[in-house]
């Protein structure tokens, strides 16, 4: 039998202890890693280095971002991580305008706000002033302007409530040429129809309708007036059907039928 290289316990010792002292040397190292990171994490933590240095707004047009900032809470004494998304997007969307908020923090000051607004779908007249009516069907009587709109409809006669909701719906789903085109709306209700209203028109028509399928209608407006005499004013009925109505001294009728295959196009 060959026999083998013996190493005697005495040899081992050594190694056996210079391996320890290296298993010990890297937990220290690790440990004092640790402890090193944690105070740098509070003194980061408590130092002016955590707090909010920057705050920045987009989707605003509305408010201002000085406004914004406001109703948000933050200042440059707010920690960034003690911030409160929820909060802050409960507090923004509690502004009539605001329809959502998405807040995000950016390492190691910023935080971003991004708000998404209701659109003015049109304008209440009140006295000598308007009112600002949201897609939502809000009014918004505190923030009057003087002037007169022309960016959306001027709506008379509506109150807050189920029909300026279907009038605002059926805003919505016209084509934009045809909301533009429109100047002022009247809400005429009849015996028969308690949904009837009255539209001026940029152009100079007017327009005799009903709620029930003026969205549909009204959508073939340029079509409707493409075959009528400009120089011709009176009134377009789309309550049934679709006609034309000149004005004239006696009132006399001058109808254009807008077949009921107009309405169906």
């Amino acid at each position: 039998m060959e026999k083998g290289n013996v190493v005697s316990l005495e040899d081992r010792i050594p190694k056996l202890k210079q391996q320890r002292r290296k298993k010990a040397n890297r937990r220290l190292i690790v440990l004092l890693l640790l402890f090193f990171s944690m105070i740098v994490f509070v003194i980061y933590f408590q130092s002016p280095l955590s707090r909010v240095k920057e705050i920045s707004i987009s989707g605003n047009q509305t408010y201002t971002t000085k406004e914004l900032i406001a109703v948000s809470g933050l200042s440059k004494k707010t920690n960034i991580w003690k911030v409160d998304k929820g909060a802050i997007e409960g507090r923004l969307k509690e502004l009539p305008e605001i329809s959502g908020a998405e807040i995000k923090t950016r390492l190691p000051n910023t935080v971003d706000i991004k708000v998404a607004e209701h659109n003015r779908i049109a304008y209440i007249a009140k006295e000598k002033s308007f009112l600002p009516v949201l897609e939502n069907g809000m009014i918004l009587s505190k923030q009057e302007i003087t002037d007169i709109p022309v960016n959306a409809p001027l709506l008379l006669g509506f109150k807050e409530g189920d029909v300026l909701l279907e009038m605002i719906d059926s805003l919505e789903s016209l084509p934009k040429e045809v909301l533009n085109a429109i100047s002022e709306i009247h809400y005429s209700p009849k015996e028969t129809d308690e949904y009837h209203i009255t539209l001026y028109m940029n152009d100079g028509f007017e327009v005799s309708a009903t709620l029930r399928s003026f969205s549909e209608k009204m959508a073939h407006y340029p079509s409707i007036i493409s075959q009528l005499d400009p120089g011709v004013s009176g009134v377009i009925d789309l309550e049934v059907g679709s006609y034309f109505k000149a004005y004239g001294p006696e009132g006399d009728d001058s109808r254009g039928e807008e077949e009921e295959e107009e309405g169906e196009r």
